[in-house]
């Protein structure tokens, strides 16, 4: 028996369904289950019986999920004991973060919060991409991640600011402005490359607005992109807060606006302290 096995056994109870907790726990589902059932064979009890497309506990599976959640409960609370030290906060903060956030962490938080609490100890987990995130703090790896919301309902979310995406575009292009998105069908855009946490962002934006560009360029060279602007090979979606040398090159505005929310997840449990006074210090200036 392991907490990796409780976890599942509570999700499932709580989502009703294999397939969903596996889902909210961004795992595959054969996992899960092939967990469950091992754990089923270890106690020699049924804790799952079918209920048309979902399950439902049995007696004896309620009877394990209330232990289970107490066991997880007090994982949670000595993981948060364990994390302060006697007469101080706790000594490391762990924030995760895409590349493509990273910069509003370590340009600004990270250094603005270490200069207020000198003694903590500041790690960047690196991930590739919103999914990775969540997994980041779900598994323990962070404390808070910094990530686009929405993010699913088993994180806690604390919105921080709205960034907007603008387009950058070579001299001469003829467009109103500012732009409307129907523009965007079929605009020769430098891209970043297919399958990297950006993309990923980028095509979730333009299918909300439902529009198909033509991707001229697909790299993730970020330094060569307004290069390759500059030269006429296409326009680039990026964020007006980190649009930097431009020079020679319009920056237009969409209408209607198109933006995303950035914000703070964690888990649905107790932070360790100096989490809960990162957070705090974040919302403070958003």
């Amino acid at each position: 028996m392991n907490l990796r096995q409780l976890r599942y056994v509570v999700a499932t109870a709580d989502h009703g369904t294999m397939t969903a907790a596996a889902q909210a726990l961004f795992v595959a589902q054969p996992a899960l289950s092939r967990a469950i059932r091992e754990l089923e064979r270890e106690l020699g009890v049924e804790l799952f019986a079918r209920a048309g497309r979902g399950v439902v506990l049995t007696d004896s599976g309620e009877q394990i999920v209330r232990y289970a959640r107490d066991a997880l409960q007090a994982v949670d609370a000595i993981e948060t004991f364990s994390a302060a030290p006697a007469g101080g906060r706790p000594g490391e903060l762990r924030v995760a973060s895409t590349s493509t956030l990273e910069p509003e962490l370590t340009a600004r938080l990270l250094p603005e919060f270490a200069r207020e609490q000198p003694a903590t100890r500041i790690r960047v987990v690196r991930c590739d991409g919103r999914e990775s995130v969540g997994a980041a703090v779900r598994d323990g790896r962070a404390d808070l991640a910094l990530t686009d919301l929405p993010v699913p309902g088993d994180l806690a979310a604390h919105p921080l600011e709205q960034r907007e995406i603008v387009l950058i575009s070579p001299p001469g292009l003829n467009l109103r402005e500012p732009v409307p998105l129907s523009a965007l069908e079929g605009l020769r855009l430098v891209m970043p490359a297919r399958g990297s946490a950006r993309r990923t962002e980028l095509d979730g934006v333009l299918s909300r607005i439902g529009v198909t560009p033509v991707p001229a360029v697909e790299s993730n060279e970020r330094g060569s992109w307004l290069a390759w602007v500059r030269a006429g090979v296409g326009s680039l979606l990026w964020y007006r807060n980190q649009v930097e040398a431009v020079d020679g090159l319009a920056v237009r505005s969409f209408m209607p606006p198109i933006t995303t929310t950035i914000g703070l997840v964690h888990v649905r449990r107790p932070l360790p302290p100096v989490a809960r006074d990162f957070l705090a210090f974040a919302k403070s200036r958003s």
